[in-house]
């Protein structure tokens, strides 16, 4: 991801809709694992590493860029920067890995999932989202330096053929989907921006009541997994 949209999502993080929900459904999928030894991959600025510190785990971040490395120890947390195909870890060391909206930025991501099965130990967990849906493809992910969004075939594809065990996969913001697209046909750069405060909790309203709704097998905006390694 480009440093001025590092900068843009580590500014803003702590109080987007986005960013917020993000970080609940990360508490959910991890909430009955028992608290080991974690990595958060591509963690920025370290929001969603603070989850996993805050349910008791023994968490390191891994961040490629500069600036949000940078944020990352500004805010006390274990930061090291790091390719996500090659992480300065050894085999079988850790029992989590969160890799939230990364290897949709990297062109070799069957192995950017073969490290995440290296290093996790035999039963550990993966948890994993991406941009769903090529045909959402648009500025906002140019800005953002994607290199595809995926439908749920080829994700559950790339996962299964590289060794992990796909335990669930659901959709998210399938409520806000025709918002999103229409957006995106009309804007020329990211969605990074923060929103009014107005706008900003309408929209996490929409995105809070989506989890009580019958609606993660329908297309949505992006793909949620757990996996693990057998």
């Amino acid at each position: 991801m480009r440093a001025d949209e590092v900068r843009k999502l580590t500014a803003v993080e702590d109080r987007h809709w986005w960013y917020a929900e993000r970080r609940h459904l990360v508490g959910q999928l991890i909430k009955d694992l028992p608290a080991g030894d974690a990595a958060d991959i591509g963690a920025a600025g370290g929001g969603n590493t603070r989850v996993l510190l805050d349910h008791g785990w023994r968490a390191i971040a891994f961040e490629l860029s500069p600036d949000g490395a940078q944020v990352g120890a500004s805010r006390g947390l274990n930061v090291a920067r790091a390719d996500a195909t090659k992480l300065p870890l050894a085999d079988e060391s850790v029992d989590l890995v969160t890799a939230l909206d990364i290897i949709e930025h990297i062109e070799d991501d069957d192995a950017a999932v073969s490290e995440i099965r290296r290093v996790l130990r035999p039963g550990g967990t993966a948890v994993i989202a991406v941009p769903a849906d090529p045909k959402l493809w648009s500025a906002h992910d140019v800005a953002v330096n994607h290199v595809r969004r995926y439908t749920r075939p080829a994700l559950l594809d790339v996962l299964q053929r590289n060794g992990l065990v796909v335990e669930e996969c659901s959709s998210w913001m399938v409520l806000l989907r025709p918002v999103v697209a229409l957006r995106r046909k009309s804007t020329s750069g990211s969605d990074l921006d923060e929103p009014g405060a107005l706008v900003n909790t309408a929209l996490k309203g929409v995105v809070t009541l989506e989890r009580y709704l019958p609606v993660r097998s329908l297309p949505g905006v992006s793909l949620w997994v757990k996996a693990r390694r057998p």
